[in-house]
């Protein structure tokens, strides 16, 4: 307790003689920090003041669990549990794939790639991260919609969960790989060295020793995996075919909560575009419940 008191009393007494430049960017420092937290509770106050309402005068359970969506029909319906299925569905199957295929990835360019090829694969990963949306779109409609259409026969339009499954695995790729990556090259040496000492192969190390060692950072690039995936919206749009329906299978039509808000969002007007806003709240309060859920996962395991 001392210890710590004169550590504080330390940290005062420098503060304290701080030059007025100092003190000057600490102020630069506070206010940028402060402006990142007022956009984030302005765009919150916003979202549910537009949005909220509409959902208690429709009403929470016809609004969630509903599954018709007519909103331009007499009397209207806002029911959006189809898109909410689609978007859970899409997200968690892509992050499926794109989680094995990215730490086997992160774990080949940290550990067994030769320096010449990792110096290739590399960029080529970065620039996977810097491709547009719209342009995995386009890829998504000229390549695998028809390769859905030639596999499953030509009366299947293409158009499907599967696509953004493929469409979804692909963009969170980058993310993954190079936050498990970094989080493998910053295991320190020492584990491994004793690893191996102790008779253990080099994978046995890698998957028993580094991995687990390097978890909180692999999570980390699954939470924003899941975020991307689940708030991702031109690609999906174009090759989703925004039908509003529960999907039946991976070869439905399905419309994700994003893509509904950007369809319609262009003419709509009164209680329908409220209830866009609505569906952003959804949308909102799911990613948020999605962080808070592995945040606290990751906690657990690193305090482990």
């Amino acid at each position: 307790m001392n210890i710590e008191q004169n550590n504080e009393e330390k940290f005062i007494k420098l503060k304290e003689k701080s030059t007025p430049s100092e003190k000057l960017f600490e102020l630069m420092l506070l206010f940028c920090a402060s402006l990142s937290v007022l956009a984030v509770v302005t765009i919150t106050i916003y979202l549910f003041y537009r949005g909220a309402p509409v959902i208690f005068k429709v009403g929470v359970n016809n609004f969630i669990f509903n599954t018709e969506w007519a909103p331009l029909s007499v009397p209207p319906s806002f029911g959006i549990l189809p898109m909410i299925v689609a978007s859970i569905t899409a997200t968690i199957c892509a992050v499926a794939f794109g989680v094995v295929i990215g730490i086997m990835t992160a774990v080949y360019l940290a550990e067994l790639a030769p320096r010449w090829l990792a110096r290739i694969l590399r960029p080529a990963i970065d620039l996977l991260a810097g491709i547009p949306s719209v342009v995995y779109g386009f890829w998504g409609l000229a390549v695998i919609i028809p390769l859905i259409r030639k596999v499953f026969g030509d009366d299947n339009p293409g158009n499907s969960l599967l696509a953004v499954i493929i469409i979804l695995s692909i963009m969170i790729l980058p993310t993954i790989i190079n936050l498990s990556e970094t989080s493998l090259r910053a295991v320190p040496i020492a584990y491994k060295e004793g690893s191996l000492a102790l008779g253990s192969t080099q994978l046995q190390s890698v998957f028993k020793v580094q991995i687990p060692a390097a978890k909180s950072g692999i999570i980390a690039s699954v939470v924003l995996g899941i975020g991307r995936a689940f708030g991702e919206t031109m690609a999906v749009v174009m090759v989703a075919g925004n039908a509003v329906q529960m999907p039946e299978s991976f070869l439905s039509m399905v419309r994700t909560l994003t893509g509904g808000i950007v369809i319609e969002m262009n003419y709509s007007e009164g209680l329908h575009k409220d209830a866009l806003f609505g569906i952003g709240v959804v949308l909102f309060i799911f990613i948020m419940i999605i962080n808070l859920v592995l945040n606290k996962m990751l906690k657990k395991k690193v305090i482990r």
